[in-house]
């Protein structure tokens, strides 16, 4: 339960994977069945069907990509894994320039070039307000839509790319530093096992959307009873069995997440070709997290 690097204690809390939103009227309203698409492939089917027009004005596009300010790099990981590529491995070695992840990044780039999807702003109100009517997001936001929403949410399974399916994990912990007094130690440590307590983790998690952290509390009566009241919460138990940890480049490189953040963005805001900016940005990538694995080589020898 305790994990230990580099000077901190570090337990899981407030955690999350991505979910598949989406507007079930707009979704009656197109002819499509009451679930979320099984593949990227049936999602860009699809697509043109859940696509309003007012004349030439576009009233409601299909869905909605995360874009910098909803972690757009977060959630295209699961296409990523998909087709079968990596961001990086597990020994920071970079690997989005390779083909797996050009493909994914040519999914990403053609969803916008076709006109049923586009990087908003802020794509949870987009959804919300019925502008997409689909969206890609944290479960920890569920409750919100839920209640901000004027119409009924459905939620679904990340689709599976041609090679796997992938959903990564997310979300915070609660961290102590290895280097405080040990009372304060003991103390910390005394809380963090009261917050994730199967009592505790069941109401948090029930309260705000994030997961239970205990596997005892997921099967447990008061969970398995709120699951059965909240279809949608229980999507994300059911995914959960299903994640995996993250890439190294996005979650222990520190200027990673910012440098997926920026790519994505030139191709489904600038619509430039997937291929180009991963060659781009993969020694950008590689420059840090070869600077990390030195951090790492000095400390462990």
């Amino acid at each position: 339960m305790r994990a230990r690097a580099r000077g901190s204690f570090w337990l899981p809390f407030a955690r999350s994977t991505p979910l598949f939103y989406y507007n079930k009227d707009a979704w009656k309203e197109a002819g499509l069945p009451d679930r979320g698409p099984e593949t990227y492939m049936e999602l860009a089917e699809w697509g043109p069907k859940l696509v309003k027009k007012d004349g030439a004005t576009l009233s409601r596009y299909a869905l909605a990509h995360s874009g910098a300010g909803g972690y757009i790099e977060w959630s295209f990981q699961s296409a990523v894994w998909g087709w079968g590529g990596q961001y990086s491995d597990e020994n920071f070695q970079v690997k989005i320039a390779e083909q797996p992840a050009i493909d994914a990044g040519d999914w990403l780039r053609k969803s916008v070039v076709d006109g049923w999807a586009v990087s908003p702003q802020n794509a949870d109100n987009d959804f919300r307000g019925g502008v997409a009517a689909a969206m890609i997001a944290s479960t920890g936001g569920l409750p919100g839509h839920e209640a901000a929403a004027k119409f009924p949410v459905g939620t679904a399974f990340l689709p599976k790319g041609p090679v796997a399916f992938g959903c990564p994990t997310g979300g915070a912990g609660l961290g102590i530093l290895a280097s405080a007094p040990k009372e304060k130690q003991e103390a910390a440590f005394k809380y963090a096992a009261f917050a994730t307590s199967p009592e505790q983790t069941a109401i948090w998690s029930q309260a705000t959307g994030y997961m239970p952290v205990r596997k005892s509390a997921i099967s447990g009566p008061s969970m398995q009873d709120f699951y059965s009241k909240k279809p949608n919460a229980a999507t994300a138990g059911k995914q959960l069995a299903m994640v995996r940890a993250q890439d190294v480049a996005r979650v222990f490189v520190p200027n990673g997440q910012q440098i997926l953040i920026k790519g994505l963005d030139r191709i489904t805001v600038n619509k430039e070709a997937a291929e180009t900016v991963m060659k781009e940005i993969a020694p950008q990538l590689q420059k840090e997290c070869d600077a990390v694995k030195k951090q790492v080589q000095a400390v462990e020898g």
